[in-house]
C-alpha cells in the first residue's frame, strides 16, 4: 500500500527541490511554446470562442472584453485534460521506475524531455527526430467541436478545453516525458498544470488582439522562445544527469 500511495503521491522521487524544477521549467516551455506554437496551431480554436462572446463582451468595456478573452472555462478544461494526462504518466512512471527499482528510468524522461525541448529551441534538432502525421479527427468529433465552440461557456467550455487538450503536438510530448519524470500522479499533474498556465498569456493575447499578435511579434518573439527552450532543455538534462548518478 506504501509503495502504491508513493506513486500517487510521493513528491520527492527526484529529490529536493526536483518537482519545483521541473514545475519551472514546463511553465516557461508553456510560456515559450505558447507564443511560438501554440498561438498557431490553436490561435483558430481560440478565435472562434472569442468571436462566439464577442457581442456579449462589446458592451461592457474594456474590463468585459478581456473578461470575455481569458476564456477561463476552456482554459480550465485544458488544465483538467493535461492534469489528467500528466497524472497518468507520472503515475506510470512511478509504478515502473518504483517498483522495479530502476530508477533510470526518471532520468530516461528527463533526457526526453530535454531533446524535445532542444528540438523545439532548433530547427536541426527537429530535423533529426521523426515526423509525426498532422492529426485528422473523426467527422462526428469535428461536429461536436463545432458546436462547443459556437457556444464556448460554462460546462461547454470546460469540454471543449477537455476534448482539445487531447490533440498530439511535439511540445506537449515534451511536457508529458517530464510529467511523468516527477514519478507519481500528483507531481505529473502539477507539472502540466505549470505548463498550461504558461500557455495561457499567448492564448488570451491572440483572443484580444487575433491574428496581429503573432505578426507583431515576429522574428523576436521566436527569438526570444527559442531561448527559454534551451534553457529549459539544459535545466532537465542537467536534472537527468543528477538522477542518474
Amino acid at each position: 500500500m506504501e509503495f502504491l500511495a508513493n506513486c500517487l503521491h510521493d513528491l520527492t522521487a527526484l529529490g529536493p527541490g526536483g518537482l519545483p524544477a521541473v514545475m519551472a521549467a514546463l511553465f516557461l516551455a508553456g510560456l515559450a511554446g505558447g507564443a511560438t506554437h501554440c498561438a498557431g496551431m490553436c490561435g483558430p480554436f481560440v478565435l472562434a470562442q472569442a468571436a462566439a462572446v464577442a457581442d456579449r463582451a462589446a458592451g461592457g468595456g474594456a474590463l468585459a472584453r478581456l473578461s470575455g478573452a481569458a476564456l477561463a472555462p476552456y482554459h480550465l478544461g485544458r488544465m483538467l485534460g493535461y492534469g489528467a494526462l500528466g497524472a497518468l504518466a507520472g503515475g506510470l512512471a512511478g509504478i515502473v521506475a518504483l517498483g522495479s527499482g530502476f530508477r533510470f528510468l526518471l532520468a530516461a524522461l528527463l533526457a526526453l524531455a530535454a531533446l524535445l525541448m532542444f528540438a523545439q529551441a532548433s530547427s536541426r534538432v527537429a530535423a533529426l527526430l521523426p515526423r509525426l502525421p498532422a492529426p485528422r479527427l473523426p467527422a462526428a468529433l469535428e461536429r461536436r467541436l463545432g458546436r462547443l465552440v459556437a457556444a464556448p461557456t460554462g460546462l461547454r467550455g470546460v469540454m471543449l478545453g477537455l476534448m482539445l487538450s487531447a490533440l498530439p503536438c511535439g511540445l506537449l510530448y515534451g511536457a508529458v516525458a517530464g510529467a511523468a519524470a516527477t514519478g507519481s500522479a500528483l507531481g505529473g499533474a502539477m507539472a502540466m498544470a505549470a505548463f498550461v498556465a504558461g500557455t495561457v498569456p499567448a492564448l488570451v493575447g491572440v483572443a484580444l488582439v487575433g491574428r496581429f499578435f503573432g505578426r507583431r511579434a515576429g522574428p523576436g518573439m521566436r527569438a526570444a522562445g527559442a531561448v527559454l527552450f534551451a534553457i529549459n532543455g539544459i535545466v532537465l538534462a542537467a536534472m537527468a544527469v543528477r538522477v542518474a548518478a
